[in-house]
């Protein structure tokens, strides 16, 4: 019977997905049906995830994506861009390196794919399309970088993956570090070896040592704070100033004076419109967060991480087997729901299986952190890689070749070493936080 009712509900949850219904409401739907299924009282469950969803370290959530979204008006992210190509933009592909590490830079300061992906995105790919990148070349690349912004903390996927599954978000944040540097790495390597042969591509003319040295100062003068940001928040969490929540204040405090008076990107109407993204932002990730803490309840009483758990055993009982059938189901998650909706999913389904195994809790974050950003950039459902194709202009058509070149030689080799090396990504939390 509880096969039965699992495999209804989550049946229904697909379809209403595929159906374009939102995150929060399929799951808010297949909840109550398992709960009616499974024979649970509703009024039981939910003072549990309203409390949950009260918390005070989750406070953490609204108020980066609060500052996201006003740095995104602030004109942080057009400062973040003329840094990064100060460095790298007189070469060949240089624009395509741009691209790539100020996704990963934006994803320092604001925590979120789909803020990378209108940040970075709106502004490098007509700058790539007017210097002779292929259209679809450049939404693919602006795509693919945006799961970045996933990995580089402070990353909002990983703060609901650490308060859903009981773990410190700092270590969570150390954690993923790995990841996303060695991402962002490949993906500069793969962007200059694919462009190696593009005659269209015209580049800036090359200048002296002096000169250079000139643009990279200006720019990182007009650069300096939004650069400083990052550090702000970081040194501040793993010194022990601050936590992750007081972390957020300080980002969205910051973000005020420097948009305002500094900047200039922020007036009393930008800021307005900003505030109200983020308020709809905050809405849909707590409405999505609040139904699946009721269903994962329901799912806990009910015994379903146990039945898994003895699933996988039943398939296998070697550790490097459960990891791959681990990626897998990752990938697939990432592949239907969105970042947040698939860390929960992941803290309540896998967490107790990896534990069981005797994987590392946060190298499990470092797993779930690469493998879902990998499949919301693979098709069919690939939500940020859409998103991608909105911002570019482009049907799937045009960018699903070049997007798939970069997952196979870029993407999931980074999985499969975070995977099968945990030790790279325990380095961090073991040096800064003396994790075991």
């Amino acid at each position: 019977m509880l096969a039965f009712s699992l495999t209804l509900v989550l049946g229904l949850v697909i379809l209403l997905v595929l159906a374009e219904v939102p995150v929060g409401f399929s799951f808010g739907i297949g909840g109550l049906l398992f709960v009616i299924l499974t024979g649970r009282e509703v009024s039981y469950l939910v003072p549990g995830a309203f409390w949950q969803v009260g918390g005070f370290a989750l406070l953490a959530l609204p108020l980066f994506i609060m500052a996201g979204s006003l740095m995104g008006a602030s004109g942080i992210s057009d400062r973040l861009i003329e840094f990064v190509n100060s460095l790298v933009g007189r070469f060949k592909g240089g624009l395509g390196a741009v691209t790539v590490i100020s996704c990963a830079l934006f994803g320092a300061i604001s925590g979120s794919g789909a803020a990378a992906i209108a940040a970075v995105g709106s502004i490098m790919i007509p700058r790539m399309v007017a210097e002779g990148y292929p259209r679809g070349y450049a939404t693919a690349l602006v795509g693919c970088s945006s799961v970045l912004a996933l990995l580089i903390p402070p990353s909002i996927p990983m703060i609901v993956f650490a308060l859903t599954s009981g773990i410190s978000v700092a270590a969570c944040f150390l954690a993923t570090i790995f990841g996303g540097v060695l991402i962002t790495l490949t993906y500069c390597a793969l962007n200059f070896f694919f462009l190696r042969n593009v005659e269209t591509i015209t580049v800036a003319p090359k200048v002296g040592i002096a000169a250079q040295v000139r643009h990279v100062g200006h720019s990182s003068k007009r650069a300096f704070f939004a650069l400083l940001m990052p550090f702000i928040m970081l040194g501040g969490i793993y010194s022990g100033i601050f936590t992750p929540t007081e972390a957020a204040a300080v980002a969205l405090i910051y973000t005020l004076p420097v948009g305002f008076f500094i900047y200039r990107g922020l007036t009393l109407r930008t800021t307005a419109q900003a505030i109200i993204r983020g308020a709809l932002n905050t809405g849909a990730i707590i409405t999505v967060l609040f139904f699946l803490l009721i269903m994962s309840r329901a799912m806990v009483l009910e015994q379903v991480p146990a039945t898994l758990t003895n699933l996988l055993i039943n398939i296998s009982e070697n550790k490097y087997v459960l990891l791959l059938m681990i990626n897998v189901l990752l990938v697939l998650i990432g592949m239907l729901v969105d970042d947040i909706s698939g860390s929960i999913l992941a803290a309540i389904l896998l967490m107790p299986v990896v534990v069981k195994f005797g994987i590392h809790p946060i190298h499990f974050a470092a797993i779930v952190g690469v493998n879902l950003g990998l499949g919301n950039i693979t098709p069919p459902c690939a939500p940020l890689l859409y998103m991608a194709g909105a911002v570019g202009n482009q049907s799937l058509n045009h960018y699903i070749g070049p997007t798939m070149r970069f997952i196979l030689f870029g993407h999931l080799p980074a999985v499969i070493i975070v995977t099968y090396l945990p030790d790279l990504s325990l380095y961090l939390p073991r040096l800064f936080l003396g994790i075991d």
